[in-house]
C-alpha cells in the first residue's frame, strides 16, 4: 500500500507531500472520467465557490469567507442551471466543510458532482456503473482493483442492500419505522458499514425519509427517500438522489434544518437559497437524479492509500487546518 510521505508537522513549510507517481494516476483517473462524461452527452460546467446560501444542512458547516461562505457542495447552483434549459452536466471541483480532518477527511476535499433532467435514482446507479468500471479498465487494463489487500470485482454483480434491511441484519432495529438520527449515524458507522462486503461495490439504498434532505420519497413508500449510496473497499465514495423537485416540501425541509442548526448553536447562514426555491415553487425546476462522488475516495482506491495525505498534496496536520 502507498502512503504519503512522512513529513507530517504543524509547519505549513512541510506539509506532507503525496507520491507523485499517485498524483499522475489521480490525473489519469479524472481524464478517463471526462472521457466518459463527454461520450455520454454530459457538459462539463463551473459554478462558484462563494455562495451566499448554503443548504442547511445541519451535520455540515461551510467555513465563512468575507461574507460569504465556502461551499460544501455545487448542488443548489448546478440545479439552478437544469432549471434554466440545461439536460446533461457536471463538475469537478473543491469544496469545503469545517472541522472535517482525517484519513478519508480535509477541510478542502474534490468532489464530482452530475445531474441528469428526466432520470431516476436508478438512471444514476447506471451512469455510475458504467463510468466506474470505465475508469477501472482504462487505468488497469481489467475489472480488478486491489484495495487495503482486498481483491474487488468492479466488473462483476454490484450488491443492493436497503438501508432498513442493512440495520435490521447488523443493528437490530429499523430506522425508518423508529427514527433517531444520532443512534443511526452511530450504527451506521460503527455495525453496518464494517459489515459491508468489501471484494465488491456495494449500494446501500432506500434511505429512511429524514436522511435525504433533498431527495424525493420512493413512489408508494412515504418511509424511505429515492437515495442510495456507493461503497467501494469499505469506502463510502458516492451519495446519490431521486432529487425532490416540490418547492413547498424543500423549504419545509430546509426551515427544518435551519431550526436544527440554530438548536445545536451552529452558524446561521443568513436566509435560504432563494433563487433556488423560486425555481422549485415556479415549477422550472425539472424532474432530476444527481449524484455526488468523493474523488480524493475514489483517487485512494486507484492508488491503494491508506489515507487522503496520500493522493492529495498540501493537507493540513490532523486536527487542524493551515
Amino acid at each position: 500500500m502507498t502512503s504519503a510521505f512522512e513529513t507530517n508537522s504543524d509547519d505549513e513549510r512541510f506539509a506532507p507531500l503525496p507520491p507523485l507517481e499517485n498524483l499522475r494516476r489521480r490525473d489519469a483517473m479524472l481524464t478517463s472520467m471526462r472521457g466518459w462524461f463527454h461520450a455520454n452527452g454530459f457538459h462539463e460546467v463551473e459554478t462558484p465557490v462563494r455562495i451566499p446560501f448554503p443548504a442547511p444542512e445541519p451535520n455540515i458547516d461551510c467555513p465563512q469567507s468575507a461574507g460569504a461562505w465556502l461551499r460544501a457542495s455545487p448542488e443548489l447552483q448546478m440545479k439552478r442551471l437544469l432549471a434554466a434549459g440545461d439536460d446533461r452536466i457536471f463538475q469537478i471541483g473543491p469544496c469545503f466543510r469545517e472541522r472535517e480532518r482525517g484519513a478519508r477527511h480535509n477541510p478542502e476535499f474534490t468532489m464530482l458532482e452530475w445531474y441528469r433532467r428526466g432520470a431516476s435514482s436508478s438512471d444514476i446507479l447506471e451512469d455510475c456503473v458504467s463510468l466506474v468500471r470505465q475508469t477501472v479498465r482504462d487505468l488497469t487494463g481489467g475489472t480488478t482493483l486491489t484495495y487495503n489487500g482486498t481483491a474487488i470485482d468492479i466488473g462483476g454483480e454490484w450488491f443492493f442492500l436497503p438501508v432498513r434491511d442493512a440495520f435490521r441484519r447488523f443493528a437490530g432495529w429499523d430506522p425508518a419505522t423508529d427514527w433517531d438520527p444520532d443512534r443511526f449515524d452511530i450504527d451506521l458507522t460503527t455495525k453496518v458499514e464494517p459489515a459491508l462486503p468489501a471484494d465488491r461495490p456495494v449500494v446501500l439504498g432506500e434511505y429512511p425519509a429524514p436522511a435525504a434532505s433533498l431527495a424525493r420519497l420512493k413512489p408508494g413508500d412515504s418511509l424511505v427517500a429515492e437515495r442510495w449510496e456507493l461503497y467501494i473497499g469499505g469506502m463510502e465514495i458516492a451519495n446519490a438522489y431521486g432529487e425532490l423537485a416540490d418547492g413547498a416540501e424543500q423549504r419545509r425541509r430546509f426551515e427544518t434544518a435551519r431550526a436544527e442548526r440554530a438548536k445545536l448553536g451552529k452558524a446561521d447562514y443568513g436566509g435560504l437559497d432563494e433563487g433556488f426555491l423560486h425555481d422549485l415553487e415556479t415549477g422550472r425546476f425539472p424532474q432530476c437524479g444527481g449524484i455526488a462522488v468523493g474523488i480524493d475516495r475514489l483517487a485512494m482506491l486507484f492508488c491503494d492509500a491508506a489515507s487522503i495525505d496520500g493522493v492529495r498534496p498540501f493537507c493540513p496536520p490532523v486536527g487542524g487546518c493551515w
